[in-house]
């Protein structure tokens, strides 16, 4: 079972990106609301600087920022947490165990929330995904494998797939 209620998840395209296109530059930015628990997606060329603007953002930094990459070997899916450095909120062991927590939830709000596109492009949908924890500490600055999207198809309680 997905721990992704699509129900929360708000996602939005910038201008410069559809839900199929284009696929380089694609860029996520994802942010999330505490209080109502709601995830906010954006898909774009660039990286959402306004949706990462709020002041509450900013010193929490909390925010997920993902970008497909092609090195000549097919595309792969790089995934940015930001676990210490600058003003921030929390230690960075702390931060660390949370973004490895809630890791799942947010490779599912990728996969459901530009689901048109992966479905559309199977080479992404299968592609690795390369997750990069940033930080000053040596023991939590590292990049891990963590499958392919197809890995976080959003499910009910059965085992069925909420792709629609």
């Amino acid at each position: 079972m997905s721990r992704l209620n699509p129900d929360r998840l708000h996602t939005r395209f910038a201008a410069d990106a559809t839900p199929i296109g284009p696929a380089s530059p694609r860029r996520y930015t994802l942010t999330h609301s505490d209080s109502t628990g709601d995830l906010f997606l954006s898909v774009a060329t660039d990286y959402d600087r306004k949706q990462m603007g709020s002041w509450y953002t900013r010193v929490m930094r909390d925010e997920v920022l993902a970008e497909w990459r092609d090195d000549g070997s097919g595309p792969t899916l790089h995934v940015y947490c930001h676990v210490s450095g600058g003003l921030i909120v929390g230690s960075a062991g702390w931060r660390y165990q949370i973004f490895r927590r809630e890791l799942p939830l947010v490779l599912e709000a990728f996969r459901h929330g530009d689901r048109a596109f992966l479905d559309s492009h199977a080479d992404f949908e299968h592609a690795p995904v390369v997750v990069h924890f940033r930080a000053r500490q040596a023991q939590y600055r590292r990049s891990e494998p963590w499958g392919s999207l197809a890995d976080y198809r959003v499910t009910d309680k059965s085992g069925a797939l909420l792709e629609a």
